[in-house]
């Protein structure tokens, strides 16, 4: 689904340049549940912010489904993200002035599709997520894990082929956070793609895979034991 060559990422500072990301070289099967860990700092975020298709300003190839990324204008990258991508964040993101079901329609209400089968997706994805009752609450009305609910099935409502997570459990209980994971690896087992962003070793071992970074450099991945940490050969 995605592979990267020698990606990275880098911003100008006063002092200099300062790496975020160094020669990231991966390659992301369909249907795998990789979770992303390492201290802060390491570029975890900025990593699943180059997948989600947000950041422009790394160098290096990107190729999602055999798609070369780092040839394509910004505008086409938006058309790809919106067709492919599903986003959660820790912080849940949802409209305060809208309800649930409008939280949840706002993505198909940037596509062509009839306003009768919108409607029944929404519906549809109401019930797979037990929040019929909630449907006409606003977001302030919800508890932190109902909210987050909530922010899933909009990620996943267009049915996307990769679904994105960072730190989605960080602002909730253990039991919520259960309820989340569970949720996900459900997912998963349907044929989504997931790559999260956790410092949880309970939340880790819901997935496949397991890939380590620190400061910007990818230093193991248990999908490749023989992987040699890249600090080993800094410049």
């Amino acid at each position: 689904m995605i592979q990267l060559k020698n990606l990275e990422r880098s911003y100008k500072t006063p002092a200099g340049q300062f790496w975020v990301l160094r020669r990231i070289n991966l390659e992301i099967r369909e249907g795998e549940f990789i979770t992303i860990m390492g201290p802060s700092g390491a570029g975890k975020s900025s990593l699943l912010n180059v997948f989600a298709l947000l950041d422009d300003g790394w160098a290096g190839e990107f190729w999602f489904r055999e798609q070369a990324v780092h040839q394509m204008k910004r505008k086409q990258r938006a058309d790809l993200a919106k067709r492919n991508i599903g986003m959660v964040f820790q912080s849940y993101h949802l409209l305060d002035d809208l309800t649930v079901k409008e939280n949840i329609d706002l993505p198909l209400s940037y596509k062509d599709i009839p306003q009768k089968q919108r409607q029944g997706m929404v519906a549809d994805t109401l019930d797979q997520f037990q929040i019929v009752a909630k449907k006409d609450l606003f977001p302030s009305q919800l508890s932190g894990g109902q909210q987050q609910l909530v922010g899933i099935a909009r990620a996943v409502i267009h049915k996307p082929a990769l679904l994105l997570a960072d730190e989605p459990t960080g602002n909730l209980h253990s039991s919520q956070a259960k309820e989340i994971m569970e949720l996900f690896r459900d997912l998963n087992q349907q044929g989504t793609t997931i790559v999260q962003v956790t410092h949880s070793d309970a939340n880790a071992a819901y997935g496949s895979r397991t890939i380590q970074l620190r400061d910007g450099w990818m230093v193991s991945d248990t999908a490749n034991p023989q992987l040699q940490p890249q600090e080993a050969v800094r410049q």
